[in-house]
C-alpha cells in the first residue's frame, strides 16, 4: 500500500492564496472606510465606473455574481448614494444601474486610497504583472476543472 505523505499548512496554496486574500480583504476594509464602502460595493463600483450604464444582469456577468447577491448590495450602494437604479424603457423586467454625480465625483479619492495598496506592497510593474498572470491561470484552470466535474 503506497503511504500518503502529509501536505503541511504552509505548503498549501490554496490556504496561501486564503490567508493573502484576507489581508487584502484587511487592507481594502481600511482604505474604503472613508467611502463607507465595502470590498464587494468596491468592485461593483469599479465595474460600474468603467461601463456604467449596465443592467444588473451585465454587471453580475462581470463580478460573477447572481442577482440575489447583487441586489441587497445595489439596495446599500443606492441609499448611500452611489447608484441609481431604474427599470429599462425597452423591457421593464431589466434594472439598469447608473452612477450618481457623487460617484463620479469621488472615484478620484476612492482611486487614491485603494492604490495605496501598491506602495504598501513594494511590487515592480513585471511583479504585479507575473502575480496577475498567474492568479488568471489559477482561475482558468480551476474553472477548466469545474466544468469538467
Amino acid at each position: 500500500m503506497q503511504k500518503i505523505q502529509p501536505i503541511h499548512l504552509d505548503e498549501q496554496l490554496c490556504f496561501q492564496v486564503y490567508s493573502t486574500n484576507k489581508k487584502f480583504n484587511h487592507f481594502y476594509q481600511e482604505a474604503l472606510r472613508p467611502f463607507d464602502l465595502t470590498y464587494p460595493q468596491y468592485i461593483a463600483m469599479l465595474t460600474l465606473w468603467q461601463y456604467a450604464p449596465l443592467s444588473v444582469k451585465q454587471l453580475g456577468e462581470y463580478l460573477h455574481l447572481d442577482s440575489g447577491t447583487l441586489t441587497p448590495l445595489l439596495k446599500r450602494l443606492e441609499s448611500h448614494g452611489w447608484i441609481t437604479r431604474s427599470r429599462s424603457e425597452a423591457d421593464e423586467r431589466t434594472v439598469i444601474i447608473n452612477l450618481t454625480d457623487d460617484a463620479t465625483h469621488n472615484k478620484r479619492e476612492v482611486f487614491k486610497r485603494v492604490n495605496s495598496c501598491f506602495e504598501v506592497l513594494g511590487l515592480t510593474e513585471e511583479e504585479k504583472d507575473a502575480c496577475s498572470q498567474t492568479m488568471q491561470t489559477i482561475e482558468e484552470k480551476l474553472d477548466q476543472y469545474n466544468h469538467e466535474v
